[in-house]
């Protein structure tokens, strides 16, 4: 039996499972991609489309997989409600391990977050936990789909004994058009609105999360995370926070984002200015900027996840998160925040997505 580790990544198009793809593939790993649709991906050697609702269809599917050696699953499917969510989600990673019952796994790996600590979408930031949020921190009361996936992936781990490793990123940064949770990309067409249209550059959220202390997470450092934890015996069966390893505060921040763009920052209202609200004429402004910058023809709602950025900007609560897990275990990685966004934003305007 061969012994090249061959990666299968679930949720590959998206921000944590096309930069792990990436850094899989530079490290020589075999990596066989899936997505719930055919995609063209670079770091893919072998791509498999799949709904993982579908029982039938992954286990048949994930024939062309039983010689994958480690797992990272890296997405989830939103529902109406958390009872559906719990449902739904776990059924997806069973339906994937039990099509792989003949591969010989030996190590997986889940992408979940921070609601682990401040609860799900329907309880959402109902308790105020301590922070930084300490990963030996009990879970919540409550239902939660990321507690259901854990679940599902420990019970598998310990059927198949294989070894499991579970990480929580806060907001990811980085590169990738379509994904649902993208700040990085929301800010830059936010502030390209703002530029070519004299709106102000207001922080649009809470003015409690506009002074708080904050931490993101770089999805470069996550996958370096996910690569190590697979291939470093000390970290087998931990949970582990991911963040840059510096700390910010938006007033900082915000001023960082309005110099790269050549804005001013307006004075903050003392109360959230909803993105959703502020660009809701902002499909038929961004038409016009394609036209007269000559960008690529994307739709402004397929660049910009205006929701998502709203709810994590307008947060009334710290969150920033503590890494003893890793840091005690060696895993020493480093990326300061504004680079994570000024990174992205050089990737946009080199390939003619926003104005330079």
């Amino acid at each position: 039996m061969s012994t090249k580790n061959v990666a299968l990544i679930v949720g590959a198009t998206g921000l944590s499972g096309s930069y792990a793809g990436r850094l899989l593939k530079a490290q020589g790993w075999t990596v066989v991609t899936l997505s719930r649709g055919a995609a063209e991906l670079e770091f893919s050697d072998r791509h498999i489309a799949a709904d993982l609702q579908d029982a039938a269809g992954t286990k048949a599917a994930l024939a062309a997989a039983q010689d994958v050696t480690h797992v990272f699953f890296c997405t989830w499917s939103r529902q109406a409600n958390e009872a559906e969510n719990v449902r739904v989600n776990a059924l997806m990673i069973r339906n994937l391990f039990d099509g792989l019952a003949a591969a010989p796994i030996k190590h997986a790996a889940l992408v979940t977050g921070l609601k682990h600590y401040l609860g799900s979408f329907d309880d959402y930031a109902k308790v105020k936990p301590y922070t930084p949020f300490l990963e030996s921190s009990p879970r919540l009361p409550g239902l939660n789909f990321y507690y259901a996936q854990e679940d599902v992936l420990f019970e598998m781990a310990e059927q198949r004994g294989f070894t499991w490793s579970v990480h929580r990123p806060h907001t990811m940064i980085g590169f990738v058009i379509g994904n649902a949770m993208n700040m990085a990309v929301t800010l830059a067409v936010y502030a390209s609105i703002c530029k070519e249209t004299g709106r102000p550059f207001v922080y649009p959220g809470s003015t409690e999360q506009y002074n708080a202390v904050t931490d993101v997470t770089d999805a470069r450092l996550l996958a370096k995370q996910l690569v190590w934890a697979a291939t470093t015996p000390e970290a087998a069966n931990t949970p582990f926070n991911t963040s840059n390893g510096d700390v910010f505060r938006w007033t900082w921040l915000w001023k960082q984002i309005a110099d790269y763009f050549g804005l001013e920052v307006a004075t903050h209202p003392g109360k959230p200015t909803l993105l959703e609200e502020q660009m809701a004429d902002a499909p038929a402004i961004w038409a016009g900027m394609v036209a007269k910058h000559g960008l690529q023809d994307i739709p402004v709602n397929t660049l910009a996840s205006w929701w998502h950025s709203d709810a994590d900007l307008g947060r009334t609560l710290e969150c920033f998160t503590d890494m003893t897990n890793s840091r005690t275990l060696g895993f020493d990685a480093y990326q300061p925040t504004r680079s994570s966004f000024t990174d992205v934003f050089d990737e946009l305007r080199a390939r003619k997505i926003i104005p330079a």
